[in-house]
């Protein structure tokens, strides 16, 4: 079974410097790149199954590298918790890029993002002249756009940061289901597998959620009038857009609505939109009809990003 190799690079920030890991799936000289970013309070090998088959199924050589965004899994936390945000997460994946491109050239670069994992797509698709070893070809935006609903993210504030302490394993799991509905059916199977690296033993015994609960800090800062300030922003960075774009949606999803996917749809890249049916905030990516839905955006050789939308089986 493929599996993936565990790597580092060094990122510097305003009060020094950190180490962001990141997995990496494939071929280690593959020209063709494709970038997973996860979730707020997630970690790399979210991406696990996506991955596994982007690599089987490609028909070139392909790397996929799954960060673990600076204070989640294998990172390291910062030192200053305001500078947890897309500015400092953009700016380590432009050093991992980087990186990548020194040990082997970049001539294809796709880029697939859930929730948090996608504002880090737009920023780096739709800021000009970042110094990219390749445009991005290809985006994924996973249950994300320019206007995040107030009421999403006051439910994510409600358990944001409070990464408990477990017993075991099942125990963690447990707890994170139960708030994370919104991904949609899995078999316990599937969620467990989902779980193993979202936890971390502790030297007392016992278990802990693998993410810095200080990542909190700057989200509980932000206002409800600051988050529809930037969405302004938001806009202006999806407008530029010139990647192919296909935004994934689940059906119930409370951050994304229906209408800002419409409004997707029109405007920037006009984004390509796939529905899951049974699926809030957000589709992880494991069910194979959303495995489907990615793999044949990324691998297939012709443009797919203006077919009329379509829902899927989540």
């Amino acid at each position: 079974m493929t599996v993936p190799t565990l790597n580092n690079v060094t990122c510097t920030d305003a009060s020094g410097t950190h180490r962001m890991a990141y997995w990496l799936w494939g071929a280690a000289d593959a020209a063709h790149l494709v970038v997973c970013v996860h979730g707020l309070s997630r970690q790399g090998r979210d991406f696990d199954v996506l991955a596994r088959s982007l690599v089987e199924r490609s028909p070139v050589p392909l790397r996929v590298a799954c960060p673990d965004v600076v204070g989640r899994g294998r990172s390291e936390w910062l030192k200053d918790p305001m500078l947890y945000g897309v500015p400092t997460y953009a700016a380590d994946m432009l050093q991992m890029l980087q990186q990548l491109h020194g040990e082997s050239p970049i001539a294809t670069l796709d880029w697939v993002g859930t929730s948090m994992g996608g504002l880090i797509g737009m920023a780096i698709a739709g800021t000009p002249q970042l110094p990219l070893p390749a445009p991005v070809r290809r985006l994924v935006l996973n249950d994300v756009g320019p206007v995040i609903q107030w009421s999403a993210l006051q439910r994510i504030g409600t358990y944001l940061g409070q990464t408990g302490r477990f017993e075991s394993v099942q125990q963690a799991a447990q707890a994170m289901w139960q708030i994370s509905q919104g991904f949609g059916p899995h078999t316990p199977e599937q969620w467990l597998a989902l779980s193993l690296a979202m936890v971390r033993p502790l030297a007392g015994g016992g278990f802990t959620l693998h993410y810095d609960p200080a990542i909190a800090v700057p989200f509980r800062a932000l206002s409800e009038p600051l988050a529809i300030a930037g969405q302004a922003q938001l806009w202006q960075l999806y407008d530029r857009i010139r990647a192919e774009t296909l935004l994934l949606r689940g059906a119930g999803s409370d951050l994304l609505t229906a209408g800002t996917a419409q409004e997707m749809m029109r405007r920037g890249p006009r984004a390509r939109l796939v529905e899951f049916e049974g699926v809030g905030h957000a589709p992880t990516l494991v069910a194979d009809g959303q495995v489907e839905a990615v793999a044949s955006f990324l691998l297939t050789t012709d443009s797919v990003a203006h077919e009329k939308p379509h829902r899927g089986a989540g």
